[in-house]
């Protein structure tokens, strides 16, 4: 699947996740993520459950602590055989490093394929003003953004997880290759809720995004296929 749309799963449980995913047809091959609320509470018999109905998984669990600890939670996820996962780039060049050299001992011991990882650089719930005062990061948000990925390149990582709108600077940065998966996506029409950062479909198509996420504008829609449709399309037609 390339340029995938992802369906953050952001449910409190397995039962009101299975409601929701019902819905659709069982022949739509669907990517979802997985957050720290439902992963948490359903562990890694979650993964084995959507692995079964064949869906692509992104875990999405923001791993930031030593470098020994992070290589070690690393080796347990690499194991799952998800497709995606997350780890933040503010944790340094050795904790990277770290989180990538786990993240491949676990598929060999697994007997999977790698997961991609993809580096944290500033949450799309973040603006500048907070980066600045709250983080003392002085250089300007884009900037921020641009050397964390540049980071994350140099340590292994596959990607990062950005804003659409920093992704043009990443590009000059980072080799062609690079992934850029764009959370915070919200249609014209809908609520940005705490997304400061939040673009459509149609601008991460232009940005050129790798994959895009999307969560309560589907999850939360009246009609979640329908809705999830005229995103697909939205994205799908401007790629």
């Amino acid at each position: 699947m390339t340029n995938p749309l992802i369906i953050a799963l952001d449910f409190p449980n397995w039962e009101t996740t299975d409601r929701f995913l019902v819905q659709f047809p069982t022949d739509e091959s669907l990517f979802v993520k997985v957050g720290m609320e439902l992963f948490y509470q359903e562990g890694p018999q979650l993964i084995k459950t959507l692995k079964a109905r064949g869906y692509r998984i992104f875990l999405d669990l923001k791993l930031y602590d030593i470098p020994n600890t992070v290589q070690s939670a690393m080796t347990v996820i690499g194991q799952l055989g998800v497709d995606y996962t997350t780890i933040h780039a503010a944790g340094g060049q050795a904790m990277l490093k770290a989180g990538a050299a786990g993240l491949k001992k676990g598929a060999a011991l697994g007997n999977v394929r790698p997961a991609k990882l993809l580096a944290i650089t500033q949450l799309t719930s973040t603006s500048e003003a907070q980066m600045q005062t709250e983080q003392l990061v002085n250089v300007s948000l884009p900037e921020s953004v641009a050397h964390y990925a540049q980071l994350a390149q140099a340590s292994d990582c596959d990607g990062v997880g950005c804003s659409a709108e920093e992704e043009p600077t990443i590009r000059e940065h980072t080799n062609a290759d690079f992934l850029c998966v764009t959370p915070g996506i919200r249609p014209a029409t809908s609520q940005t809720n705490d997304q400061k950062r939040a673009v459509t479909p149609h601008e991460a198509a232009q940005a050129e995004s790798s994959a895009i996420v999307v969560g309560r504008p589907i999850t939360q829609a009246t009609n979640p296929y329908q809705a999830y449709q005229a995103i697909k399309s939205e994205w799908e037609s401007f790629k």
